[in-house]
C-alpha cells in the first residue's frame, strides 16, 4: 500500500529556467526533474522521481549520465536514450523535514555540447509515521459499549488483520454471539473526515467478518463495522448482522450502522498481543 504526499514538480520548470543561461551562453539541451514523497508501510518514506531531456535546439537530446542527488548527494545515475529521453527512480528518503532532489547532466549531450547543466526541486517530507492502517486495532472503553438493543463487553478488542487474536461479544436480551479468535476478512480505512483522536491512529473505521458461537452453538456469522469519531464517543458508530452460517436467511441480529448509545470506541496504533 502507498500513500502519495503530494506532487512538487511543478517547482522544477522555475528551476530549469534559471538555468537555461549559464555564463551567458545558451545551452542547446537541459535535464528537468520532479520529484514526490511516497509512504510505503514496509520500506518507508521514499523519494519517487522522473528526469527528462529538455531540448531549447535541433538534436536528440541524449545524455549517458545523468546524476540524482539527494541534498548534493548522489543517490542514482540514468541516461537521457531515445525514444522517451527520460528515466525515473525511487529511493530511500534521508532524514529531515525536506529534501532537495537534483539531476545533473555529467558527461557530454549527443550533439557535443558540454555537460554541467543541473535543474532541482523541494520535496517536503511527511511528519505522520508511515504505518500501514493494518497495523491499528480497535478497542472497546467504559462500563460497556451499547447500540440499539446490543450490548458488546468491555473486553473488545479487534485487530486490523487476520492472524492477530480478537475478542469480540454481543448480548442482546438473554441472547448473546461470542466470535471466535480469528477474522476471516477485516478492512481498515481512514477517512479524513473523521476526527478520531485522541489518541493518534492510523484508521478511524473497522469492517469485520467473523465466525462464532450464538447462545453456545457454532456455526454463526457476525458482519460488523466499528467507527471512532472522537471523544467523549458520542458520535462513535457501531453496526452488528449475525446469520446462521450454513443458512443466511436465519438473521439472529441486525442492528444498522448508528450512534453508541453508551460507551466508547477506541482505535489505536497495535502493539504486541499475546
Amino acid at each position: 500500500m502507498q500513500v502519495r504526499l503530494g506532487l512538487l514538480s511543478a517547482a522544477s520548470l522555475l528551476a530549469v529556467a534559471s538555468q537555461i543561461f549559464m555564463g551567458g551562453t545558451a545551452f542547446a539541451h537541459h535535464p528537468t526533474i520532479g520529484a514526490e514523497a511516497v509512504c510505503d508501510p514496509v520500506t518507508g518514506v521514499s523519494i519517487n522521481y522522473t528526469s527528462e531531456s529538455w531540448l531549447l535546439s535541433d538534436g536528440g537530446g541524449a545524455n549517458p549520465q545523468i546524476d540524482i542527488l539527494f541534498n548534493n548527494v548522489k543517490v542514482d545515475q540514468g541516461a537521457y536514450a531515445s525514444p522517451t529521453y527520460a528515466f525515473s527512480g525511487s529511493q530511500p528518503a534521508p532524514a529531515g523535514d525536506t529534501v532537495i532532489v537534483t539531476a545533473v547532466a555529467v558527461a557530454n549531450w549527443d550533439d557535443g555540447d558540454p555537460g554541467g547543466q543541473s535543474a532541482s526541486t523541494s520535496v517536503t517530507l511527511p511528519t505522520e509515521p508511515c504505518t500501514a492502517t493494518g497495523l491499528g486495532r480497535f478497542t472497546g472503553g467504559g462500563f460497556q459499549v451499547r447500540v440499539g438493543a446490543a450490548r458488546v463487553t468491555r473486553g473488545l478488542t479487534v485487530h486490523c488483520d487476520l492472524l492477530l487474536s480478537n475478542n469480540l461479544e454481543v448480548n442482546w436480551g438473554k441472547k448473546k454471539f461470542h466470535m471466535t479468535e480469528h477474522l476471516a476478512t477485516v478492512e481498515c480505512s481512514d477517512d479524513p473526515a473523521i476526527d478520531q483522536t485522541p489518541p493518534a491512529a492510523p484508521l478511524d473505521t473497522l469492517i469485520g467478518v467473523g465466525t462464532g458461537r450464538y447462545n453456545n452453538v457454532d456455526g454463526y456469522t457476525i458482519l460488523f463495522t466499528l467507527v471512532d469519531a472522537g471523544e467523549p464517543g458520542s458520535s462513535d458508530q457501531a453496526a452488528f448482522y449475525i446469520y446462521e452460517t450454513a443458512n443466511p436467511g436465519n438473521v439472529v441480529l441486525n442492528i444498522p450502522l448508528q450512534n453508541l448509545d453508551g460507551g466508547n470506541l477506541q482505535a489505536h496504533y497495535d502493539q504486541p498481543h499475546k
